[in-house]
């Protein structure tokens, strides 16, 4: 349902969205979370977006602006490149009347530019340095100056939007000088004409999937958040009639890489019918996977929301997930999905929630289609994108 429209949308602020990922370079949730957000804010605000990529005249002439890292960088630890696009972004953020940055890769750019222009810098926090101590891992060194930058940002900031109620309280957690009421939940969206039921099956014949046989399907970077070495252990022990699909690849580093690979290499000796996309595949793909799919699976060990949860329930599939995060404010225990804590059981807990789902297809669907009906009701990207412009409204007031 869309939110009614209001009086006040005429005063067109001038704002600066700053991002690393957008399309066509969309690889995780908080990419599609801006590429939503800024096609419904366009109809709100005179926007600009900032981002990564190769530099284009047709871009410039959609309002997206595209940085790429220092050429003397080349080589040099990832943080150190991000803080060059950072630099490029401030410099060229002269004009704007507010800056609204997204996830660590940007938020150094908003807070430069709140110092440099003098202009209002709101934040969103799609998950938190602290709680991801595994990007050492990934960085090196750079997690320290990844963590230094957010914290900057974050403390400064004169708005941090939460894209969940768990999220606010990590946030509040985390960052304990900043004033509870500087941090507002306005969760993630969904595009419910986008993604909804595609019943085509030319997607499945071209990875293989054999038509008589449910499947439990993965989509998803493979990296320690997503939990993927845990969702590879719990589906060995699952229902030997399903299929397992993994559209999993961007792996954060050369280690999970190898040891998602030993891993997939010893469920596919141990069961058949198992699938590994590793490319990105198009949307409409993603969407008939998602729509055929006799379960979805998001076995994440930290997730401030979960976007792909609410693209599966818009295309009307059952999810089993971990209980972490926002998850539980997405999908509705017993509802639209079933919900594994992360504890020392959280690999069988996984697969007997699976093996509950795929052993009742009767329950799968009801689960499906109140999930459906839930995305629909309380996540469209419209009533994000208001909920957000009138946050700027009331900073601006506030300036």
């Amino acid at each position: 349902m869309r939110e009614p429209a209001t009086e006040n949308w005429g005063f067109r602020v001038r704002v600066g969205l700053l991002t690393r990922e957008y399309p066509p370079d969309v690889y995780g949730g908080a990419g599609v979370h801006v590429e939503f957000l800024a096609r419904e804010l366009r109809e709100l605000v005179d926007l600009e977006v900032h981002c990564w990529g190769e530099v284009s005249s047709a871009d410039r002439a959609a309002g997206v602006l595209r940085h790429r890292p220092w050429s003397a960088l080349d080589g040099a630890n990832d943080a150190l490149r991000t803080f060059s696009v950072d630099l490029a972004m401030a410099a060229a953020l002269e004009g704007r009347e507010l800056v609204h940055s997204h996830t660590w890769y940007a938020n150094l750019a908003g807070h430069l530019a709140k110092e440099l222009h003098g202009v209002p810098h709101v934040l969103t926090a799609h998950s938190l340095e602290p709680l991801r101590p595994w990007k050492a891992e990934q960085l090196g060194g750079g997690y320290a100056l990844s963590s230094w930058a957010e914290r900057t940002a974050v403390e400064a900031a004169d708005a941090v939007v939460a894209v969940s109620g768990a999220m606010r309280e990590d946030i509040l957690a985390c960052y304990p000088t900043l004033a509870p009421d500087r941090v507002h939940v306005v969760h993630n969206g969904i595009d419910t004409t986008l993604y909804r039921p595609d019943h085509g099956t030319d997607a499945l014949a071209r990875i293989g999937l054999d038509p008589s046989r449910p499947y439990v399907l993965f989509v998803g970077r493979i990296t320690r958040q997503k939990g993927v070495p845990h969702l590879l252990r719990a589906v060995r022990g699952i229902d030997p009639a399903a299929q397992v699909v993994l559209c999993a690849g961007a792996p954060d580093t050369p280690e999970i890489d190898r040891e998602f690979r030993e891993l997939f290499e010893e469920l596919s000796r141990a069961r058949d019918g198992v699938h590994w996309i590793p490319r990105m595949l198009p949307r409409p793909e993603v969407i008939q996977l998602l729509t055929h799919a006799a379960v979805f699976v998001c076995p994440s060990v930290y997730e401030p929301l979960g976007i792909v949860n609410l693209e599966a329930m818009a295309c009307g599939t059952p999810v089993v997930a971990s209980r972490v995060g926002g998850i539980p404010e997405v999908v509705e225990d017993g509802v639209t999905g079933l919900l594994v804590p992360v504890d020392e059981d959280f690999e069988a807990g996984l697969t007997r929630a699976l093996d509950a789902v795929l052993g009742d297809p009767e329950a799968a669907r009801r689960m499906g289609e109140a999930g459906r009906a839930r995305a629909v009701r309380e996540f469209g990207w419209d009533a994000v994108a208001r909920r957000t412009a009138r946050l700027y409204e009331e900073i601006l007031k506030q300036a």
